[in-house]
């Protein structure tokens, strides 16, 4: 007992110290570089990459970011007033239209074109997040766990 003890504190331990690895200086570099006027940053070493938990300009974002430095995503949170109209349109076209809106994401992905993730439910069990392209088009719908 004493041993399984001693083996799942050392896993414990070496899991905690993957996590608290230093953030290379090429991420934070190329973080000030695409957000200059960043607040309040925190960073998550997630082993596969790095992400910057911040404010900018009143809204919470975060962006990741993989060991060179090479800017992979950001979300930015906002308000159903603030997406597009045309994607609001789609959602009020939607299905889902009488369900609660929780969530409201817009994806900036390197590679790809701008999207927004709306985290819907209609009761603590459906839950739902709906993909919308800039032209309100629903792209799919994914249960939340």
């Amino acid at each position: 007992m004493k041993l399984r003890l001693i083996f799942l504190f050392v896993l414990f331990a070496a899991i905690v110290n993957a996590q608290i690895r230093k953030i290379p200086a090429e991420v934070t570099d190329a973080f000030k570089e695409r957000y200059p006027h960043a607040e309040k940053v925190s960073w998550k070493d997630n082993l596969t990459n790095f992400e910057a938990q911040f404010t900018l300009n009143g809204y919470k974002m975060s962006a990741d970011f993989n060991s060179k430095g090479e800017w992979i995503d950001s979300e930015r949170k906002i308000r159903f007033e603030e997406l597009p109209t045309a994607v609001q349109d789609g959602f009020s076209k939607s299905k889902y239209t009488d369900w609660e809106k929780t969530d409201i994401i817009e994806l900036d992905k390197n590679g790809d074109d701008l999207q927004y993730r709306i985290l819907v439910k209609k009761s603590s069990v459906q839950k739902k997040y709906l993909y919308f392209d800039t032209n309100g088009k629903l792209l799919r719908d994914a249960v939340t766990l």
